[in-house]
């Protein structure tokens, strides 16, 4: 997992973004890190176009057909000679993974890549070309994104949203050029993943009785008085994997260990540290029973899980959650103690980490990479947390090639992270986290989002994979509120994301975000109107 580089023509940005273009209305989110009139007239996207495609173009001269055919209700058809008005795909080797260019003249439009990634990501910009007009600006464009990781996270623990729901955002994510598409589909509220070697995972952790609900939240007792439930299929999972794929969209499942883990024990006692038989919860937040991590059945139930994850997921990552994790229960627990005393491990924030690293380890093995919340280090995050204000932080170091997902810390802790050669993914909550109100992270504050903490210095910025936005959803029961919350932020952290920093103006993309908001409200997606509230 490597950061996109950009050409160092994309790197000449800022001056050449002329006023002459903005007149021209060229909108694109995000913003283009290069962009030249040409002054040459318009090219008018007609039914007299093709699209002209090799063999070896002819899958991506389809996506662009189906884009048009959707966005615009044009049939254009697919050729293989050269035609007097048409849009070409040519290969370059020269332009880097996800960069491509855009070149538009009165009577063409050639989309240049080193390949399909590229080329998807040309025709995005296109696409949003022609959706002011199809009398498009010639133009030429050279972009490439600032980095390789562009995610877009969604809890479907807590309320399951399904199939339909997942790849509308996924055909949004890839308008905007995002790459990874997050999903957390284990915690306490809810399993939502078949797992066929062990099936009460879904006949009983599925479903919960009630669910909590209330304007104070996390300190309600009032619920819904309905149950709720859901989960895919492993054969749902592989098509909408399929889909995902389609649009440039790796999906890094989530499967949450030691922690978030009561929809499980609920399904299997056996799995949890109190021996005790409990049901999914109704309320949210952090509960009280953890995964036995004394117990090889556990240990094997988790390498089981994951095996079947493997052939779902193709993703290099695989996220194994770990935030979040209340130490009372092994704390109390007497053969806990006991193992840790045997095994000379000092802290319940050892022993976590000293699991984890077995994890790492089996998922390595595989082929894969591990992923979890920043906790995984064994650094005390949770000063909040009176359980953990006393906690002793590990001694025991986090194994090598893992990716570090940072939702809380702070500089000094990313910069040790950094140091130690593990890959980032910043997320910070205060700045990305979307069930958080526009009170708190306005549109223009997730657009003014860096992923590279302030003061961290140059030698470690390749570490900094990326970012992603968080949208979890104990708040949000219905899909209209989890659109609510997501757009139009989604967008500024696509910006985010793939433009070059000194390239970004907020006045511009509140200009630019106008024929997407068009997009969206045809679509009847329920987007935020008051971005400041």
């Amino acid at each position: 997992m490597t950061k996109s580089k950009i050409t160092i023509t994309a790197l000449l940005i800022t001056i050449l973004i002329s006023v002459n273009i903005k007149a021209q209305n060229i909108s694109i989110i995000p913003q283009p890190n290069f962009i030249e009139a040409k002054n040459l007239g318009t090219f008018t996207l007609d039914n007299s176009t093709s699209i002209v495609a090799s063999r070896n173009q002819h899958e991506i001269a389809k996506a662009l057909h189906q884009a048009l055919k959707q966005d615009i209700n044009l049939d254009l058809d697919i050729v293989k000679a050269k035609t007097e008005h048409s849009i070409q795909f040519k290969q370059d080797v020269q332009i880097t993974d996800e960069g491509y260019t855009l070149d538009i003249s009165k009577n063409q439009i050639i989309i240049s890549a080193s390949g399909r990634k590229g080329w998807f990501y040309g025709i995005q910009s296109l696409r949003q070309l022609a959706m002011n007009s199809t009398d498009i600006s010639t133009v030429f464009i050279e972009d490439a994104p600032r980095f390789g990781w562009r995610a877009y996270m969604l809890d479907e623990s807590r309320y399951f949203q399904g199939e339909a729901f997942v790849k509308q955002l996924l055909d949004e994510m890839a308008l905007l050029k995002m790459n990874v598409f997050h999903w957390h589909l284990t915690d306490d509220a809810g399993w939502r993943i078949e797992i066929k070697k062990y099936p009460k995972l879904t006949e009983i952790g599925s479903k919960r009785k009630d669910t909590q609900i209330g304007p104070k939240k996390w300190k309600s007792e009032l619920t819904a008085g309905e149950p709720h439930g859901g989960f895919y299929t492993q054969e749902q999972i592989k098509d909408i994997v399929a889909y995902a794929a389609e649009r440039n969209i790796t999906i890094v499942p989530e499967l949450e260990i030691p922690g978030h883990s009561s929809a499980a024990i609920a399904s299997y006692s056996w799995l949890g540290t109190a021996g005790k038989e409990i049901e999914v919860p109704v309320k949210f937040g952090r509960h009280y029973d953890n995964y036995d991590l004394t117990n090889p059945k556990v240990e094997k139930f988790i390498k089981d899980v994951l095996t079947e994850m493997f052939e779902l997921f193709p993703s290099e990552v695989i996220h194994i959650g770990g935030d979040e994790v209340g130490y009372k229960v092994w704390e109390e627990s007497e053969h806990v103690q006991q193992y840790m005393k045997e095994n000379g491990i000092n802290s319940p924030a050892d022993l976590q980490v000293g699991f984890t690293n077995k994890i790492s380890k089996f998922i390595e093995s595989k082929g894969r990479r591990m992923m979890g919340w920043n906790e995984i280090m064994g650094k005390n995050v949770h000063s909040d947390f009176s359980e953990k204000k006393l906690d002793i932080e590990a001694e025991t170091k986090l194994a090598k090639n893992v990716v570090v997902h940072f939702w809380k810390g702070n500089l000094e802790l990313a910069t040790e992270a950094a140091r130690m050669g593990y890959g980032i993914v910043n997320s910070l909550h205060s700045n990305t986290y979307l069930d958080y109100s526009y009170k708190q992270i306005s549109l223009e504050k997730a657009y003014n989002f860096d992923p590279i903490p302030k003061g961290l210095d140059q030698k470690y910025h390749d570490n900094i994979y990326g970012l992603g936005c968080q949208m979890w959803t104990e708040w949000t029961p219905t899909i209209k509120d989890v659109e609510y919350q997501t757009f139009p932020r989604i967008a500024a952290y696509a910006e985010v994301g793939w433009t070059q920093k000194s390239n970004k103006n907020f006045n511009d993309f509140e200009k630019n975000l106008s024929n997407i908001l068009a997009r969206w409200k045809a679509m009847d997606i329920n987007f935020a109107t008051n971005t400041k509230q």
